[in-house]
């Protein structure tokens, strides 16, 4: 399969079509007379998920008996503050969700992480691709084990599109207005969005990024956090466009992401919202929160549609490669669970569990679900793939965006505020 760029941090790196990966995290622990105590922080909190973290440590438990691992559940949106204190103050977890791109490339400078090289062993080894390696490696070496890479789009209700009479999913941005027009008038919000927490809604401004964007901009801005290039304003103008045709919930600007009913995920959950933008964790999180707990089944997908004019290739995707870290002072027990994470079993068991395709090549055979597939094909044919901006950027740089990104959709600042926020943040490095 054709390869595509994935651009990390300030390397633009190869990754393979079919690599895929997801997100949770980790705690720091010790030896004492044979005994190995580790703690483990991830990100699920609720569900199938969490319960994945729950067996997947009593098993290794149980094949090593003289570990014992300590979960600890840290809501999404407060992992990456809680981890970075953490970090900083030199008791970090030692098993944790590494995101990836700058932010990883700051913890390997402040020589936070075991290194991984040559440590991978077993089937991680054997059915992991080396291209899903090239996420999680900086200066040659390999800081995590890639567990799912996490391609955004639109998930959407097929029921709700269909009762709305929108029978084609919209190819161009032209289209989305007019599909969200159709579900306005059905009586559902088009779109879900949950802005308290930021990053969703400045994935709206990655996605146009991506599409006014050329690969080679998108790179260079990674590397320089320079926005001056007149693309980035004219994406910050597309998205002040799109948000003056009213396409999100009402009380977007309150609503959180991912927790409970009345977040965008449980608007989508529930029929509440048509779908909404985000990465392919999603449909575990929105099965998480139906009635019933189970996977919705008219769930479906849709790759994010294209601008006229634009400078970024058609058809190009972006997302997280989310893997797992071992703290730099964490036990070499560590790495043994890594390998034990990455194995056959325990991806097929990582799949049901947070409906995301696994990245181990001989468990992504039992994908099932129709919009993992929609997922895979687009992903394949993509020319090219980035990280997500936040991550690419770094954490000051990316958390800066994201504020700017919601005071603009608040209406307190413009396109032009936008960029310039971004500019100064990036000056500040």
């Amino acid at each position: 399969m054709e390869a595509k760029k994935l651009l990390m941090g300030s390397a633009a790196l190869v990754v393979g079509a079919l690599a895929l990966s997801a997100c949770s995290a980790g705690g720091s622990g010790g030896d004492t007379g044979g005994k190995v105590s580790m703690t483990l922080w991830q990100n699920s909190t609720t569900g199938p998920g969490q319960q994945f973290w729950k067996d997947a440590i009593a098993a290794f438990e149980k094949k090593n008996p003289n570990v014992t691992i300590k979960m600890q559940s840290v809501q999404n949106e407060d992992m990456d503050g809680k981890l970075q204190t953490a970090l900083n103050a030199g008791d970090p977890p030692d098993i944790f969700l590494q995101r990836g791109g700058g932010k990883m490339t700051a913890m390997v400078n402040a020589g936070q992480l075991k290194d991984l090289t040559g440590k991978i062993t077993g089937e991680a080894k054997q059915n992991i691709s080396e291209g899903s390696f090239k996420a999680e490696t900086y200066q040659d070496k390999v800081w995590a084990m890639p567990l799912s890479v996490l391609p955004g789009g639109i998930f959407y209700s097929k029921d709700l599109y269909s009762k709305a009479g929108v029978t084609a999913t919209p190819t161009t941005v032209d289209e989305l207005e007019a599909a969200n027009a159709k579900l306005k008038a059905s009586g559902v919000a088009p779109l879900a969005l949950g802005a308290k927490d930021a990053w969703p809604a400045a994935h709206w401004f990655y996605w146009f990024s991506i599409r006014e964007c050329a690969p080679s901009t998108m790179e260079k801005t990674g590397d320089s956090k320079d926005f001056s290039d007149p693309c980035w304003l004219k994406a910050a103008e597309d998205l002040n466009d799109f948000a003056k045709t009213k396409p999100f919930n009402d009380g977007f600007l309150t609503t959180s992401a991912q927790q409970g009913a009345g977040s965008s995920a449980g608007l989508v959950a529930n029929h509440k919202a048509g779908g909404e933008l985000m990465g392919a964790w999603d449909p575990g999180v929105i099965a998480s929160l139906t009635p019933d707990q189970k996977p919705l089944p008219d769930l479906a997908w849709y790759p994010f549609p294209e601008v006229s004019g634009g400078k970024g290739e058609p058809g190009s995707m972006m997302g997280g490669v989310d893997g797992y870290s071992c703290s730099a002072k964490a036990p070499k027990e560590c790495v043994d669970f890594l390998n034990f994470i990455g194995s056959n079993d325990q991806q097929v068991a990582y799949y049901k569990a947070f409906a995301s395709p696994p990245v181990n090549t001989e468990a992504q055979k039992s994908v099932t679900e129709d919009y993992l597939k929609q997922i895979l094909e687009a992903y394949n044919k993509a020319p090219y793939v980035s990280q997500w901006l936040d991550t690419v950027l770094g954490q000051n740089v990316g958390n800066a965006l994201n504020v700017a990104v919601v005071d603009m959709l608040a209406g307190k600042s413009t396109p032009k505020q936008l960029i310039a926020s971004a500019n100064q943040a990036g000056a500040k490095g």
